[in-house]
């Protein structure tokens, strides 16, 4: 093991686990914040130390933190659904108390995960970059949005020991949110193409990320800097839908509905679903049908140049492996056929 020291929040979600198993696989010491029911299996499969506590128990936070060289904040409230008060309690104020707790423990290095969601909605025909003004055009009840402008805002404050890092739509093994989602609306027939199914995709694989908030956390110039970390664009949205059809042995998707339509039926659906106190998301909202269906473009040229930084996971395989995660979990949520053929990319 290095002498230097990572502490991770949210190692048991999608991004911080991967970036727990990178640095596992380079000898690097780990500390994550896990809640005391949490399933850490996979972190003390990995030999990281676990420090159980909460990001709302500020003494749990100093203990977790404190001798870190590099936090990587990554635990979050993930998804478009639910009351503002989640949003600022699991996004906001928890983000206000790991950095508090940073700063109390001066610790060096801080990388905030956040999202191109902080965009919003532009109109810009071309690449986005860093420099994109944030928030346009913001849905209401966008509070994913709203909430994560707000931390990023807070770790800004931090001062130039702060980094942050913007990824595009991510999956992966692991991903317990957005393509279980996808697969039990495709098992339901829910799915339709949005538009004509050309647009690009800002789909990347959980490990790219990891490895580039790592090269972030460990270049000099990253300091005080935001970078997006997503694909510019491999898959179009309709070869997407193909490649999760064929993995799971379902008839590709060959309805198409405009993306007006698609979207204003999103936005009846949050009206009802908030008249009746809806739990859980409904099956349509206007941000799933954003995320798969807006032309969307967002530039990673600063990452490539400044951290040389740029996916490496083809999406085809990224698919491959996460549903080969998918179906070897026994305690997973959705159940995934096996394909007719093999799955040989290792998770």
């Amino acid at each position: 093991m290095t002498a230097k020291l990572n502490v991770i929040t949210g190692a048991t979600g999608l991004i911080g686990s991967h970036i727990a198993e990178l640095l596992a696989a380079r000898g690097e010491s780990i500390r994550a914040l896990v809640r005391p029911n949490s399933d850490t299996t996979f972190l003390r499969q990995l030999g990281a130390e676990l420090a159980v506590g909460d990001l709302h128990d500020q003494e749990s936070l100093r203990r977790c933190v404190v001798g870190a060289d590099i936090v990587y904040h990554c635990a979050a409230h993930v998804g478009d659904w639910g009351p503002w008060r989640l949003f600022q309690d699991q996004i906001v104020d928890a983000t206000r108390n790991v950095l508090n707790a940073c700063k109390a423990a001066r610790v060096g290095r801080v990388v905030y995960t956040s999202s191109i969601t902080v965009y919003g909605r532009p109109l810009n025909p071309g690449m986005i970059s860093e420099d994109e003004p944030r928030g346009q055009r913001m849905r209401l009840w966008d509070h994913y949005c709203r909430s994560k402008i707000m931390a990023e805002d807070l770790a800004w404050q931090y001062g130039s020991d702060a980094t942050i890092i913007r990824p595009g739509w991510t999956y992966g093994p692991r991903d317990r949110n957005t393509l279980p989602r996808i697969i039990k609306a495709l098992q339901a027939g829910r799915i339709r193409l949005i538009g004509d199914g050309a647009n690009l995709l800002n789909l990347v694989y959980a490990g790219d990320v990891a490895e580039g908030a790592i090269l972030a956390a460990n270049n000099p110039i990253a300091r005080g800097q935001a970078y997006n970390l997503c694909s510019e664009g491999e898959l179009t949205q309709e070869q997407f839908l193909k490649s999760v059809t064929d993995a799971i042995s379902l008839p590709a998707v060959r309805r198409r509905m405009p993306f007006w339509l698609a979207y204003a039926g999103g936005f009846m659906s949050e009206i009802i679903a908030r008249a009746i106190r809806l739990k859980r998301p409904p099956y349509v909202t206007r941000y799933a049908v954003a995320l798969v269906g807006r032309p969307t473009r967002f530039s990673i040229q600063k990452a490539r140049q400044q951290l040389d930084w740029a996916p490496d996971v083809r999406a085809e395989d990224g698919i491959r492996r996460t549903l080969e995660w998918m179906r070897r979990t026994e305690n997973g949520t959705t159940s995934v056929a096996s394909p007719s053929r093999a799955v040989s990319q290792p998770a």
